[in-house]
């Protein structure tokens, strides 16, 4: 592995950062500690840090030279709602709250970043770092573009990097075309007539129809999608009734669809509003269906093929050929930059965080980010730098 001594030197003061970072875990649009942190660390940098974008985005520029290129490098800063159940001693403090995704890594990696290239600007151009609010499901990416992230910020094209267990730590994974699934959210309120568990025949049964449904939407991904394009259909929630004796007057399901593409997505969602209409007209109860009632859905985090050979380089440059899978399985995650994918050319890489082992997978109660490989990061970061600002 090819990194820079400076890089190196920066390791203890990375992991200070994280492990900083993991203690005090902050939620969608509510990063303020977290954006404070990180746009204090920026400034001392020396780079000029703008915050507010999306509620709580930090934006950080730093230029040399005279070229006019304008490369944008983006981490997530948001924990989730899940109650830690580590024991080290930079176990969450927040109760309820945790880093169990790595972003407490990925922002630490992008500051020593930012650290590195500001001392020694062996680059043409300007850079921006984006460190992003409310990646997991609230859509921060779109929020920040929507408040004009890249009309500020004009750049020329867009990259991400997010830690992967089970891929070795420090090597990659990229290759251009889908990278991570969309993601859409349902719900279906069934409703019925509300009668006594001895009569049913006075009532229509929510909870039957219901189960006529979910066993339905299984057939969508088998029966309609096409074999060779991957889709995910989950029925996620249920709840209906509050009493042993009494049929309920209604039922919600709610789920989610991830698939790889556009139209395959469109498909799902009719063939979705077509069973829940015609099951529970049969039923003789009506349905209310609602797409991503709460946050706009995901699309598929699509890399541009000239941005990812230049990833590529840079992931070569730092860990070696052997190091770098260039055919990863994309995975079926979604990731909200692929907002960011959609207004920019750009690439998303997968950085390995080691063995999944005693429940070190992401979304987990057990995870933790792993610093060994914060390094390699950092030199990803700063050699994709110097490879597109020459």
């Amino acid at each position: 592995m090819s990194i820079a001594n400076d890089i190196q030197q920066l390791h203890a003061r990375m992991r200070e950062w994280r492990q900083h970072l993991h203690r005090f875990p902050e939620t969608a649009f509510e990063e303020t500690q977290t954006a404070q942190f990180i746009a204090d660390k920026l400034s001392s940098f020396g780079l000029e840090v703008h915050q507010g974008l999306g509620t709580t985005g930090v934006v950080a520029t730093l230029s040399a030279g005279n070229g006019d290129r304008k490369i944008a490098l983006r981490a997530d800063m948001d924990a989730l709602f899940i109650q830690e159940r580590n024991t080290f001693a930079h176990k969450s403090r927040h109760d309820g709250k945790m880093h169990a995704c790595g972003h407490d890594g990925h922002s630490a990696m992008l500051l020593g970043a930012a650290c590195y290239l500001a001392e020694h600007r062996n680059f043409n151009g300007t850079v921006y770092f984006i460190f992003q609010p409310a990646e997991e499901g609230r859509a921060g990416a779109k929020q920040m573009i929507d408040d004009g992230l890249f009309e500020q910020f004009p750049a020329d094209c867009v990259f991400g990097l997010h830690n992967f267990p089970d891929i070795p730590p420090g090597h990659f994974a990229v290759k251009p075309g889908a990278m991570m699934a969309s993601f859409d959210c349902f719900e279906i309120i069934i409703a019925g007539q509300a009668t006594h568990a001895a009569l049913p025949h006075l009532g229509n049964d929510a909870i039957v129809a219901s189960a006529q449904l979910i066993t339905a939407l299984q057939t969508i991904v088998s029966r309609t999608v096409n074999p060779a394009d991957p889709a995910v259909v989950s029925i996620t929630q249920i709840h209906a009734g509050n009493t042993w004796n009494a049929l309920p007057e209604s039922v919600v399901l709610r789920g989610t669809v991830r698939c790889f593409s556009g139209a395959v997505q469109k498909t799902i969602a009719d063939k979705i509003t077509r069973l829940v209409n015609a099951i529970c007209e049969g039923f003789g109860v009506s349905a209310q269906i609602r797409f991503n009632p709460e946050n706009p859905g995901y699309p598929v985090t699509f890399n541009a093929e000239a941005e990812t050979n230049l990833a590529l380089q840079a992931a070569v440059a730092v860990a070696g050929e052997d190091c770098v899978d260039r055919q990863p399985v994309p995975s079926m995650g979604s990731e909200d930059f692929a907002f960011m994918l959609q207004e920019k050319p750009g690439c998303y890489a997968w950085i390995g965080n080691g063995s999944s082992e005693n429940g070190c997978l992401l979304h987990n109660p057990h995870y933790d980010f792993n610093d060994e490989i914060l390094p390699a990061g950092t030199a990803y970061w700063v050699k994709l730098v110097e490879t597109v600002l020459r």
